[in-house]
């Protein structure tokens, strides 16, 4: 049996956009057929996406990607105006994404552990598995931890997960979390942090469903009887339709399916109920590995959603692959092709305080 420093010895590489230069292959999948083609259609959408400028894209994270390796992907298109609000699963944001934050990583897992050999003597060394990546379930509950420590430090009442993402943002500046800090506290870039500094609101609609979840139930735990800080869902959803009515040109870069995919979708009908006769998204791709025989949400095609008034079929592309080909290709693309270069970021978040200053009179 393997010793848990043993296996823990090769953490996971995180792809940079900057040193891969996928143009001219874009370029030549155009004339091809099958995925390649829907790919490179989809590259395309994403590069008119950013170069309208009146367009406000949101980044939809489903599925285990942090942990994959595309962390310094999704930080480099917050950092270069290329995403203007993420809605996410709480587990990229909070125990992959934080959890590297804090200086600890993924490792890559043997080939022999894929499919399920040797997990009950990883659950013994305190390894977890995600596919053919290992986590240290000792450090995932020090992130577990701070997450309490941060939820015990705020005003008690309800939060969106947007104001409470914010709040982690703030801790990693106030901790020395950052590139600028050094690497001896860990010295990190992270989406959580250049969503906090570039004013990029993060939104994790599920948001108990992860670390910051077990955070939620040592603090509520202590509090019972007493003020507490809680999520409110409902708040996630109506922020949300804020950024649709204060900007109503909007484009869907959606990886994975599930609760992001339809919380986005959804603030068009949502801002219908609000009195508000939005557009549907100009602008939606969504890389998938499901379909659409089971009826689930995340295999729905982009053409469906068209029916329930979500998504304009002008602009739209599924690309059925796993995240980690399609999305370097899409955003590589679009970088390389330097699209965001006129952009400006939409500040979204500045828009969403003032919301709640509103709100609190």
């Amino acid at each position: 049996m393997a010793t848990k420093k043993e296996l823990l010895n090769r953490p996971i590489q995180h792809l940079d956009l900057a040193q891969h230069n996928v143009v001219p292959l874009v370029e030549a999948m155009q004339h091809m057929a099958y995925s390649a083609r829907d790919t490179a259609r989809a590259a395309n959408i994403y590069d008119m996406m950013l170069r309208d400028t009146d367009c406000g894209v949101i980044l939809c994270l489903a599925g285990s990607l942090i942990s994959a390796g595309l962390q310094k992907l999704i930080v480099t298109l917050v950092r270069s105006n290329m995403v203007d609000a993420i809605v996410s699963t709480g587990a990229n944001i909070v125990d992959q994404d934080f959890f590297e934050a804090l200086s600890f990583n993924h490792y890559i897992a043997g080939d022999e552990y894929k499919y399920g050999a040797g997990d009950a003597e990883l659950r013994e060394l305190m390894i977890d598995r995600i596919y053919d990546t290992f986590i240290d379930e000792e450090e995932l509950r020090i992130c577990d931890e701070t997450l309490h420590q941060i939820t015990n430090s705020l005003q008690p009442r309800p939060y969106s997960s947007r104001e409470f993402i914010r709040e982690m943002g703030a801790w990693l500046v106030k901790n020395g979390k950052t590139p600028q800090a050094g690497s001896k506290t860990g010295g990190r870039d992270s989406i959580v942090l250049a969503a906090y500094e570039k004013n990029v609101p993060i939104f994790c609609p599920a948001f108990s469903d992860c670390s910051a979840g077990f955070g939620f139930v040592a603090h509520q735990h202590e509090r019972q009887g007493k003020p507490m800080v809680s999520i409110d869902s409902a708040k996630d959803f109506y922020e949300l339709t804020q950024l649709k009515l204060a900007n109503p040109t909007t484009g869907l870069l959606m990886i994975g399916g599930g609760v992001p995919k339809n919380f986005a979708q959804d603030i068009v009908v949502a801002a219908d109920v609000l009195g508000v006769d939005a557009s549907m998204h100009k602008y939606a791709i969504q890389i998938t590995v499901a379909d659409a025989r089971d009826g689930a949400l995340s295999g729905s095609t982009l053409k469906e959603a068209s029916s329930w008034g979500k998504v304009d079929l002008t602009y739209e592309q599924m690309v059925y692959s796993e995240a980690t080909l399609a999305l370097p290709i899409i955003a590589g693309y679009a970088y390389h092709k330097q699209s965001a270069s006129s952009r400006k970021g939409k500040q979204w978040s500045q828009i969403l305080d003032k919301v709640q200053e509103t709100v609190e009179v």
